[in-house]
């Protein structure tokens, strides 16, 4: 019994794992390449459009894994019906926003630019960036989706495929367009939203072939399960959305900090904490179609199971993370054509941060647990706490109760207490057993 339950999880989980590792070795490549072939300031610049991004991230996420919560629970019950409802109501609601952030990301790219924090130093490139990345968003707030419902509907190698061959796209675009075209950092947006492009293209083959249950139908407005779509889908929003309120509080920081600099370590810094979180994102998301469709099918055992099993693989996943940027961090902020300044500055900053690694580990599983178990109120809760309040917070008091040099060690404070703030809720949640709504 558990052999056949660890082959289910490890059949979902690998595939996103090794899509989601492909995914963040291009967002790195792509750092390389501005790096190298812009400069430290175009890195800076990419450093400082990173929350824009991640908030479409996070819309994307909002309707994608909400959608998909319910997509697996109905698949569970045996409601075949009920699931492609949702994905019809999905796939219409991801349309819009999409249009939406495409004409801000467009027509906005400047006034957007300044409230990121960008400089006079900064503002082009910024604005560069916004506009090359925003003209694709619609074909990659698809993809986004396609892949949530695609392993949902069990098709999660395709999933892998898409990325794995959408990331070398964009690598060899953007070496095409960085260097040989000398399009700079707008060659390296573009690059990107050719390659999600694609990425979509490949997962659509999967709905329009019929190979699993989800089809493309007519679609019916049900204000209810729209309702349902998004209440299920802000945890991981809220979540998602935390990580540009953590970047913009972080550049705010290290520009009064350390100065240009600062900026631009931490630009360092963030690549490869996006691989890392890769690892952590890639079991969450794999985990949960098998948590889904065990929680509509009552089964507390296989529940339980996938969760631990979840949360050991996570977590071994970040302490080899951190043993790496130990030994190797300095060899890989060299790969990003940095100053030597700002080089013995990042790698000087990197080990500090990158204990957080151990603690965010098993919170995102924890997040992705509560999520796909209906229990929205505390996953809402736990990322509120540890991705809006208690960063921000720290961020801030921190460097002005104990020095700059503790800005570095912040990410380890709210994600460790964030930590805490998890297990209690799972506690209190499940003190009476599994609630099956």
């Amino acid at each position: 019994m558990a052999d056949t339950r660890r082959k289910t999880l490890f059949k979902y989980v690998t595939p996103a794992v090794l899509a989601q590792v492909c995914f963040f070795v291009f967002t790195i490549v792509d750092g390389i390449f501005v790096g190298n072939g812009v400069g430290e300031n175009g890195l800076g610049a990419v450093n400082l459009v990173m929350p824009f991004l991640m908030v479409v991230y996070a819309l994307f996420m909002l309707i994608s894994v909400g959608g998909s919560t319910i997509t697996a629970i109905r698949f569970g019950r045996g409601d075949k019906a009920g699931a492609n409802q949702a994905f019809m109501s999905s796939f219409m609601a991801i349309l819009i926003v999409a249009a939406v952030l495409t004409v801000i990301g467009v027509f906005f790219s400047v006034p957007l630019g300044h409230f990121l924090g960008a400089n006079e130093t900064y503002i082009q490139y910024v604005s560069d960036y916004l506009v090359g990345y925003s003209i694709f968003l619609i074909p990659s707030a698809f993809d986004a989706l396609f892949q949530f419902f695609g392993r949902n509907d069990g098709s999660p190698e395709l999933a892998m495929k898409a990325t794995v061959i959408s990331s070398g796209i964009n690598i060899f675009l953007d070496w095409l367009f960085i260097f040989p075209l000398g399009l700079g950092v707008k060659g390296a947006a573009v690059a990107t939203g050719i390659s999600q492009t694609i990425a979509f293209f490949i997962m659509l083959s999967h709905f329009t072939s019929k190979k699993g249950d989800l089809r493309f139908a007519k679609f019916r407005f049900d204000r209810i399960l729209m309702q349902k779509i998004f209440i299920r889908g802000v945890p991981e929003a809220i979540s998602q959305f935390s990580v540009s309120v953590s970047v913009i509080c972080m550049n705010y920081a290290a520009l009064e900090r350390f100065g240009e600099i600062g900026v631009n370590s931490y630009s360092v810094i963030a690549y490869i904490a996006s691989f890392s979180v890769a690892i952590f994102a890639g079991v969450a998301e794999g985990m949960q179609p098998v948590i889904g469709q065990s929680y509509g099918a009552k089964n507390t055992e296989n529940l339980k199971y996938y969760y631990r099993l979840s949360v050991f693989i996570s977590f071994i996943g970040s302490l080899a993370v951190c043993v790496g940027i130990l030994f190797f961090g300095g060899y890989i902020c060299r790969l990003f054509g940095i100053d030597s300044q700002t080089l013995a500055f990042a790698t000087k900053a990197m080990p500090k941060y990158s204990l957080g690694f151990l603690a965010m580990s098993v919170t995102t599983i924890m997040s992705a647990y509560l999520y796909s178990t209906k229990s929205s109120k505390e996953t809402i809760i736990l990322n509120i706490f540890r991705g809006i309040i208690l960063n921000s917070a720290i961020i801030y008091f921190f460097p002005r109760i104990f020095g700059s040099e503790i800005l570095w060690y912040a990410f380890v404070f709210y994600e460790g207490i964030g930590l805490l703030i998890g297990l209690g809720l799972i506690r209190a949640s499940e003190k009476n057993g599994i609630i099956y709504r």
